[in-house]
């Protein structure tokens, strides 16, 4: 009995959801206001340029790498 009682109430769904259905792709103003928002693609060209990645020469890296060793010491000797 529980089962025929659950098959009903997902029938009624169905129709329920086939009559929506019918509204909206009869109405172009309905599924319009449904529909997400388009986002604007920027051109291609305009993609590609972007900002040029600035490397750094061997000694600065070598100079950022000591000074970040130098910090990590110092704090170690702080924690001791």
């Amino acid at each position: 009995m529980a089962i025929e009682s659950i098959l009903a109430q997902i029938d009624e769904e169905i129709a329920k959801l086939t009559q929506i259905r019918a509204l909206l792709s009869t109405t172009g103003v309905a599924a319009k206001k449904l529909a997400l928002p388009k986002v604007k693609k920027a051109p291609a060209q305009a993609q590609t340029k972007g900002k040029k990645r600035r490397t750094l020469s061997p000694e600065a890296r070598k100079r950022i790498a000591d000074a970040q060793r130098k910090r990590w010491a110092a704090q170690k000797a702080k924690a001791k």
